[in-house]
């Protein structure tokens, strides 16, 4: 069991409803587990048992066998010399301080299922990753709510004004060509993040103008994604894939195309359904039957709407002489409406100074499940309510921009803490 486990149970009392008692036999009752101390010197200060009929305050130590007491050297170090006890998983030896005296020891009782142990593992160490990188952490799991909702609305609109900078760079780069934008942007995040890079660099090495020459053909725009790709070098003996590459070599000359180097993308230990030729083709899809995609998205009213555009309806192959693809997955879907969509959206009212429009397509965020990636179970661990994707935009741009810099003055919950603090007790 490693040690971080042993500390979670330790914190969270999932030690109720056992009997505790000491080595000696002694019973035990923890009255509070104390101050989770980050730096040197015992693991918990100010902790309240009683041993007995006897009550202490003190310090605690905790460590998964008996014998981690002697090969940490507490036995010498005096700042171990107030403990008043020692709590572990195993006692296997007897323990003492520097000055000789015995420690009482208390071979905690918990839960001892495989699966629920292991799945609080995987919440300890989220735990630990919390407290290591969000600098008020011990401060919102006593008082979670110093994190306010009025705080999250503003940095959703924060996240939303960063993205809405991102498109403006693309427009001039695209000559203020709002559909060739969506292109690209709709493009990088079908990589999802693991190839976002390579799959923008797709879009932007193939213009949509040489695309949309070939719109009607699912074939030719499949062959020229996957071709620029770099994915239809070496096509073995698969039939349609000869057959792409063939007219990809066509396609190659009349444009006068450079492929990427295909060692760009990431195919080792990924999903099936995340493989980068899979979400070319589904990308290639996409591009075949959204004509006007950028009228559709501004149209659209609701997230359901948004998400209906993303529906491939597969053609028979003997029709579109290429293979079907697997459907867009739900959770998917739903980042490219977070990530794509809604920004161009948002970023598209504000141009126009449409603000009320701004506010509603914002208010959208509310309607999409949240995201489920590290960073937001650590805000979860923190017992933070994660609701929808509106709660998961704004803390993924707190802990970016504010925790990650340390930006913690100009952080609202930083401001509150630093004022509650200053108040005369």
């Amino acid at each position: 069991m490693p040690e971080i486990l042993l500390h979670y149970i330790w914190e969270h009392a999932l030690w109720k409803g056992f009997e505790q008692t000491t080595t000696d036999g002694q019973p035990v009752e923890i009255l509070s587990v104390g101050e989770h101390n980050r730096d040197a010197g015992p693991d918990y200060s100010h902790a309240r048992v009683r041993i007995g009929d006897r009550e202490w305050v003190g310090n605690i130590e905790l460590h998964v066998c008996s014998g981690d007491w002697f090969r940490h050297k507490h036995q010498t170090d005096k700042a171990y010399d107030n403990i008043i006890l020692h709590v572990v998983r195993t006692a296997d030896v007897p323990v003492y301080n520097s000055r000789g005296e015995l420690i009482p020891q208390c071979a905690l009782q918990y839960p001892g299922d495989r699966d629920y142990l292991t799945g609080l593992l995987v919440t300890a160490q989220e735990m630990d990753s919390a407290r290591q990188r969000i600098g008020c952490a011990e401060r919102l799991l006593r008082e979670p709510g110093l994190l306010t909702d009025g705080w999250r609305k503003t940095l959703l609109r924060k996240r939303l004004d960063c993205k809405q900078a991102s498109i403006g760079r693309l427009l001039e780069i695209t000559k203020n060509s709002w559909e060739h934008a969506l292109y690209i942007s709709l493009a990088r995040n079908f990589g999802f993040h693991t190839n976002s890079v390579p799959f923008e660099q797709l879009a932007i090495n193939t213009p949509l103008s040489y695309l949309q020459k070939h719109r009607n053909s699912l074939f030719q725009l499949t062959a020229l994604l996957l071709g620029q790709a770099g994915l239809l070098e070496d096509c073995g003996t698969d039939e349609e894939k000869i057959r792409l590459a063939k007219e990809y070599a066509f396609l190659r000359t009349k444009f006068r195309l450079t492929p990427l180097d295909a060692s760009l993308w990431k195919q080792a230990r990924i999903r099936p359904q995340n493989h980068p030729e899979v979400r070319i083709r589904q990308f290639a899809q996409l591009l075949y039957q959204s004509e006007g995609l950028l009228s559709r998205i501004l149209d659209a009213r609701d997230p359901k709407e948004m998400a209906q555009l993303f529906d491939l309806h597969p053609l028979p192959p003997e029709q579109s002489r290429v293979r079907p693809v697997p459907p867009v997955g739900k959770s998917s879907v739903d980042i490219l409406l977070i990530n794509t969509v809604i920004p161009y959206k948002y970023a598209y009212a504000r141009r126009r100074q449409q603000e009320q429009q701004a506010a509603e397509v914002m208010a959208m965020m509310e309607q999409i499940a949240p995201e489920n990636n590290v960073i937001i179970r650590q805000w979860r661990v923190l017992g933070q309510q994660i609701r929808n994707a509106a709660d998961t935009q704004a803390l993924l741009h707190l802990y970016q921009n504010y925790c990650q810099q340390q930006e913690c003055i100009h952080c609202e919950v930083g401001g509150r803490i630093f004022e509650l603090d200053s108040l005369p007790s």
